[in-house]
């Protein structure tokens, strides 16, 4: 007898848990290194950021062609998520996930050693490519080793802290290690991070696989790898030179056209790359527009504030660092009680209650103005939201994963994971550039802050009417 996958629930997402069970050693291990890899990814998002400059003057890199040092990298790495995610579960997660690390690990040598932009850019592309395939078939193999329940929801949530703290931690080290080693030591510590992860992770990480191992879909992977290539290739440069160029247009309207040939495509596979009944599962549509949501309006707050720090207070890059540390330190606070909460209040909830709580703090950010005092408040503001954030992050991945059978969680975690990079990606074209391009730099911050409170509360609304328990 069929089930409908729109209606089902888990318990996981929405009934209290007994108690957080113990690790074993063995668990812990195992845990340490797909959580390393996934920190050593996110190190990857912002620890260059502010190296910028120095590399462009190394390398005789032009102010206009820098975008590209961000871009390379995320092109690949939200471009082949869900494929990769689906090579992993048919050919094997652990296989693909040592050649991520390995790859990744040769491209940050390369990107260390660069003698000319060229070679950087391809380092950064490299990375990028191990990085698509470390993040699915990481979150996929924490999934099925760690069984669904507060067990999971613990591990996630260790996981979700630590991809928060990445981020953090790579805008402070960015600036320290380049005024004391050079812009090639952000680069440096990447390798670093790769070849303490790679050595112990064959023996500790189980194989695992769908048994009946289908056929790839091909033309699916093709059409939806190529048109996130595209979208997120547009929403980069956009970012830097507004939706009016040329380029920008031609590779969002390929990006949108080639997404929706995708759907059809998968609609007529026998084995498709995305299961569209997966995607009518309420938890997988919902989950994924909260994680959505969550990622592009806070990845746009860093951004402003970034900017509101620095143009308009005057702080340095290592004070502007400072303040985003304290958003790191409560980040930690956060990922500690977020499984607790979700086993009292259930996922779902959770969610809905996280993206309510980073939209009401993110309108307190009205209230800041050219003054001194308000860099405290920007502090407590960012800080108190990250909190939130981190929750809606945990939540949603646990949403997402919950009642999806081992042989699809590839393609869930692919899905999660190409919400995050997205995300990252969408927020700062579609609302940041509203602050640069504003005559007034403080009346640009403002009106991004009200936009960035309105979706996040709006989505908070519309997510939890979504998520309601079906009367069935």
């Amino acid at each position: 007898m069929a089930i409908d996958t729109t209606t089902q629930t888990s318990p996981a997402a929405d009934t209290a848990a007994p108690g957080i069970p113990r690790l074993s050693t063995r668990d812990k291990l195992v845990l340490f290194v797909l959580c390393a890899a996934q920190f050593m990814v996110a190190l990857d998002f912002s620890v260059l950021n502010v190296a910028l400059p120095d590399l462009g003057r190394d390398l005789g890199m032009s102010t206009s062609a820098l975008q590209w040092a961000v871009t390379a990298f995320a092109l690949p790495s939200g471009g082949f998520l869900l494929l990769f995610g689906r090579v992993g579960d048919l050919f094997g997660r652990r296989r693909l996930f040592l050649a991520g690390l390995a790859l990744f690990g040769a491209a940050s040598l390369l990107s260390t050693l660069a003698w000319d932009p060229a070679s950087f850019l391809a380092g950064r592309a490299l990375q990028g490519l191990g990085a698509a395939a470390i993040v699915p078939t990481g979150m996929s193999l924490l999934t099925t080793t760690f069984p669904e329940g507060p067990a999971r929801d613990r591990a996630l949530g260790i996981s979700g802290t630590l991809l928060s703290l990445g981020f953090t931690i790579g805008m402070v080290a960015g600036g320290t290690l380049t005024d004391t080693f050079g812009w090639r030591s952000t680069m440096a510590l990447l390798t670093l991070f790769a070849l303490i992860v790679l050595p112990l992770a064959p023996g500790l990480l189980p194989e695992s696989r769908t048994p009946d191992r289908p056929r790839l879909d091909v033309p699916g992977a093709v059409t939806v790898t190529t048109g996130l290539l595209s979208l997120i290739y547009a929403l980069s440069t956009a970012a830097d030179h507004g939706f009016g160029r040329a380029d920008v247009l031609a590779a969002l309207a390929a990006g949108l056209l080639l997404l929706t040939a995708f759907v059809l495509v998968e609609s007529r596979s026998a084995a498709p790359l995305v299961s569209l009944p997966m995607l009518r599962r309420r938890t997988v549509a919902w989950g994924n527009i909260g994680g959505l949501v969550t990622f592009s309006m806070m990845s746009t707050i860093v951004f402003v504030l970034t900017l509101y720090l620095q143009e308009i207070l005057g702080l340095s890059a290592f004070e502007t660092g400072l303040v985003f540390g304290f958003q790191g330190l409560l980040s930690v606070v956060a990922g500690t009680f977020a499984p607790k909460v979700i086993g009292r209040l259930g996922a779902r909830r959770t969610l809905v209650a996280s993206l309510a709580g980073q939209g009401a703090l993110t309108a307190s950010l009205l209230l800041l103005n050219a003054h001194g005092w308000s860099v405290w408040l920007a502090t407590a503001a960012v800080a108190l939201a990250s909190m939130c954030h981190l929750g809606a992050i945990i939540s949603y991945g646990v949403t997402v994963t919950s009642g999806v059978p081992d042989a699809e969680q590839g393609l869930a975690t692919g899905l999660v994971t190409s919400t995050q990079q997205v995300g990252i990606t969408v927020g700062i074209p579609l609302l940041g550039v509203l602050a640069t391009t504003s005559g007034d730099l403080l009346s640009g911050v403002h009106t991004v802050i009200a936009l960035d409170t309105a979706i996040v509360l709006g989505a908070a609304l519309l997510t939890g009417l979504g998520l309601r328990r079906s009367r069935v």
